[in-house]
């Protein structure tokens, strides 16, 4: 669908095109400065007003305005928004609440003219959570926190409810969240997978015929784990969590998986204060019991075994080139194998796949009751096979109101199961507006999920693809540093890349106060 969008200042344009994706798949979006004669005879204008900001009593507000007319009845729709400040506030805060102002008057006009509700309200962030983590570590009581989730975000009841259960259940697992600046987390990327899964845009390399760029790919990564080992230790640097992604790491053989862990254990310090380890072995046709052997050897207990779906019609168009019989068989030889921490994962909204189908996918889940489960809800990622082809038959998905109720169905199935929720994200294009979700038994939560959901900690990105994420706990401040996603070039500046990253973490700490032996 076609729209002018007038008087939308340059720097507001990428909030109002994210609301405008709430309601409508891939808009083409005119900005226009001023009204005038239309661009387009085709588009539907929408008038945006922002009036900056004007003296109110003893407090400054920044007023914003929407409208549209319904081409086909005439209505107009007609919204207004004015938020107040204190007179204090800085050019910052005012940025901000101009953009929000008019997101939230954008999205009054869309909700009455479409009919449809939007539960999470003007919110298009990744991270909810970490707003309400935010408000209250800065003192507001849970009541005025949650006044603000619905006065200005305008964010349903249930969302704002599902909010509070997992930022409880955080702070129970992680007591200390808000104080782990002293420590990192480690994420390691492997980007290998045995096949490319067609809704994927993950640094992911089908690993036959690439046995020259894993080998070189893997003595980089040793590298980079001795040099960034080094710098923690001689720091005293504690390591909160190690978390191994990709790609798939048990794509790998167990020996190279067995050198892997043990250059590891030499090189990082204070392995037996590491409060968690995980091992993404998501495709269940990669794993084998010598690898299983391999993660009891070093003591790692949590692991992923991802279905994704149990419907192996699905599972074929995916291009997860594995049988549902499979994923059963392997679960249970990693349960026989003494694996007690197993986290599955299922989306929500495959092709073809309806309520029907997730409820079957559900049952089958509970002949094996995994200790956590991460419910995902399909996005549309720009770069992926289903997203470029996404109006094909085979890649057809359930329509907004299935998929909501389909989350609805995983809500109930984790409840009555002792299952509580513990983190959630969003995504860009996700299936109807929706959220993914991880649930846990208690006990059994990812502490990596929560830190790298939160942003409380510092992360250092190790191997191919990985981002590491620099927290600045004084400013709470963030900055990103990633390494390169293809193999090749990986291989030829991980020296460079982990020199780089050196030099980044000695800035960081030193700009904490936290000393530095080799920055001094």
């Amino acid at each position: 669908m076609k729209f002018e969008m007038i008087g939308v200042a340059e720097q507001l344009r990428h909030s109002i095109e994210n609301i405008m994706r709430l309601f409508f798949d891939e808009p083409e979006l005119i900005f226009r400065d001023a009204a005038g004669p239309p661009e387009s005879g085709d588009a539907l204008r929408i008038q945006l007003k922002t009036t900056g900001f004007r003296p109110h009593g003893e407090v400054i507000s920044a007023n914003s305005s929407a409208e549209l007319t319904d081409p086909a009845s005439g209505k107009l729709y007609q919204a207004v928004r004015e938020k107040a400040l204190p007179p204090d506030a800085d050019d910052k805060q005012r940025r901000r609440e101009i953009r929000l102002s008019l997101s939230y008057a954008l999205l009054q006009i869309l909700q009455e003219w479409t009919g449809l509700e939007q539960p999470w309200g003007i919110l298009t962030g990744v991270r909810p959570t970490k707003l309400l983590h935010r408000m209250l570590g800065s003192g507001a009581s849970q009541e005025e926190a949650f006044r603000v989730l619905r006065e200005q975000y305008l964010i349903h009841e249930e969302k704002i409810a599902l909010m509070r259960r997992i930022v409880e259940r955080q702070l129970s697992v992680v007591p200390d969240l808000y104080d782990l600046r002293r420590e990192v987390s480690i994420y390691i990327g492997i980007p290998f997978c045995p096949t490319k899964c067609a809704y994927c845009t993950f640094p992911a390399y089908a690993i036959n015929g690439r046995q020259g760029s894993v080998d070189s790919f893997l003595g980089g990564l040793h590298y980079e784990m001795e040099e960034i080992g080094r710098w923690l230790k001689q720091n005293d640097m504690r390591i909160t969590t190690i978390y191994f992604g990709g790609g798939t790491p048990t794509s790998i053989t167990s020996e190279e998986m067995d050198m892997l862990y043990e250059r590891m254990y030499a090189s990082f310090p204070h392995m037996d204060r590491v409060r968690e380890i995980t091992v993404e072995a998501g495709r269940p046709d990669t794993i084998t019991e010598d690898k299983l052997d391999v993660l009891k050897k070093w003591g790692i207990g949590r692991i992923s075994v991802n279905p994704q779906s149990y419907i192996q019609k699905t599972l074929d168009v995916i291009g997860r080139h594995h049988t549902v019989e499979e994923t059963l068989e392997k679960f249970r030889l990693a349960r026989r194998m003494g694996m007690n921490n197993i986290n599955m994962d299922l989306i929500i909204g495959l092709p073809g796949e309806g309520a029907d189908e997730f409820a079957y996918t559900l049952r089958k889940t509970e002949e094996l009751m995994p200790e956590s489960l991460t419910v995902h809800t399909l996005s549309f990622k720009r770069a992926s096979e289903m997203t470029r082809n996404k109006h094909a038959d085979q890649y057809r998905v359930a329509g907004r109101a299935e998929a909501t109720a389909m989350m609805g169905m995983a809500a109930e199935w984790t409840n009555r199961n002792g299952y509580s929720p513990y983190y959630l994200y969003r995504q860009k294009n996700i299936l109807g507006n929706l959220e993914n979700v991880g649930y846990a038994l208690p006990g059994r939560e990812s502490i990596y999920n929560i830190i790298i959901m939160e942003e409380m900690q510092t992360i250092i990105g190790l191997g191919c693809g990985a981002s590491s994420k620099w927290i600045d706990s004084v400013t709470g401040e963030i900055s990103r540093f990633a390494n390169p996603k293809e193999p090749s070039v990986y291989n030829e500046h991980y020296r460079k890349y982990t020199k780089d990253k050196i030099e980044a973490l000695e800035r960081l700490f030193m700009k904490k106060g936290i000393p530095v032996e080799g920055a001094l």
